[in-house]
């Protein structure tokens, strides 16, 4: 029986961009000594007092349906969030739970994108967005950001992709390069999907991991908050990666619409995980905090170990868990480059190519081992770029 065209199209060529990230765990799991620092997921466990309260929620009896959108008190403090992050005033209307920033992205692009509809996102780009849009039912158009300016896109290319276009999506603190959209950035922004009548999804999972410069929301913006949907979640803020909880803050209309899609799709989150996202959001600033810190560390760990380096350069990262590190010199494109590298030297990092034509000749390293293995894998990284360039 022949599956149907949309789900055969979700992965591109038949790969996904995670192929050296497979395989390197596969090495791990055979017994191999792997570094692994392909995935943004955390060197350590969620905080006891997150599982504690989970706990106690389960044991309290939320172990029932919820509402779709999401339990009450949460979407409160989900909204509180956003109006301090965004810049913009936001009421629990204006927000849906949803399980992960996954789920919220698919939901996000079904709601304003009808089958066949165009929708643009900026190359490089966090690997699953042109599946995502696929999946969604529209078609995936990349706009690239250049290394040469800084991984921020320009107006040219983005007015060069318009035509037809239903949508847009950014990402900024950005995955996977670092890059955090300066004010004249996310302005332009703005301005082109007004003037194009675009709706902004805006993924803003990073917005407190920003080490240079400041996070801008573009639904703080002016006349933008009725176009613009955010998607966070608390996987990257909270050490919550598998928990599975993240939102979309839109509109009222757009958020009423998505509840529907829910009682068709997700049918709602466990209640005792949405409490203990509750706590996260209420009483875990210490969490987030510490982890900011550890993340604002590693990328000074990792500044100094590359600082001089032959035959690998950083793009500065001002934001974010990875680092990007431009391996052009050696003369191996990023595929090749992390393949060699992780078959000789055992550290496992991903192509720039898994994120888009933009970020061809580049790899990025998460930031997510303790300091000093991070430093001797980036020390070992350089060693191995060095004699490729020589």
């Amino acid at each position: 029986m022949k599956l149907s065209d949309r789900i055969n199209a979700i992965v591109a060529g038949g790969l996904d961009g995670w192929e050296v990230h497979y395989r390197a765990r596969a090495l791990r799991e055979a017994g191999q000594d792997i570094t692994m620092l392909t995935i943004g997921d955390h060197d350590r466990t969620t905080p006891d007092q997150l599982i504690d309260a989970m706990a106690a929620s389960a044991r309290s009896g939320r172990t029932g349906y919820m509402p779709m959108a999401g339990l009450m008190d949460l979407r409160r403090a989900i909204a509180a969030r956003a109006a301090d992050r965004t810049g913009h005033p936001a009421t629990p209307e204006n927000i849906i739970v949803q399980p992960g920033g996954q789920a919220a992205l698919f939901a996000a692009l079904t709601a304003v994108a009808d089958a066949g509809d165009r929708v643009l996102f900026i190359d490089p780009y966090y690997a699953t967005y042109p599946g995502t849009i696929r999946a969604a039912g529209a078609v995936p158009v990349a706009v690239p950001a250049r290394p040469d300016h800084g991984f921020q896109p320009l107006l040219t290319d983005l007015e060069a992709a318009a035509a037809g276009a239903k949508a847009l999506l950014i990402n900024s603190p950005n995955n996977p390069t670092g890059a955090v959209y300066s004010p004249r950035t996310m302005q332009m922004i703005a301005d082109f999907c007004t003037s194009h009548d675009l709706w902004l999804l805006s993924d803003e999972v990073y917005d407190g991991q920003v080490w240079e410069g400041r996070h801008i929301s573009p639904r703080g913006l002016p006349g933008m908050a009725e176009r613009t949907l955010v998607l966070n979640s608390l996987s990257k803020s909270h050490v919550m990666t598998g928990w599975r909880i993240g939102w979309v803050a839109g509109p009222e209309e757009a958020i009423a619409r998505m509840t529907d899609l829910a009682i068709s799709t997700t049918y709602g989150i466990p209640g005792f995980v949405q409490d203990a996202g509750r706590i996260a959001l209420t009483e875990g600033a210490g969490i987030e905090a510490n982890l900011r810190e550890t993340y604002r560390r590693r990328r000074g760990v990792a500044i100094a170990a590359l600082k001089g380096a032959n035959g690998v350069s950083l793009a500065h990262p001002d934001g974010a868990m990875y680092v990007m590190l431009d391996i052009r010199a050696t003369g191996l494109d990023g595929i090749t480059f992390a393949e060699t590298l992780l078959d000789q030297a055992g550290i496992a990092v991903m192509p720039g190519e898994s994120f888009g034509n933009a970020a061809a000749g580049h790899v990025r390293v998460a930031l997510t081992v303790e300091d000093s293995l991070l430093e001797m894998a980036l020390r070992q990284l350089a060693a191995f770029a060095a004699r490729r360039a020589a």
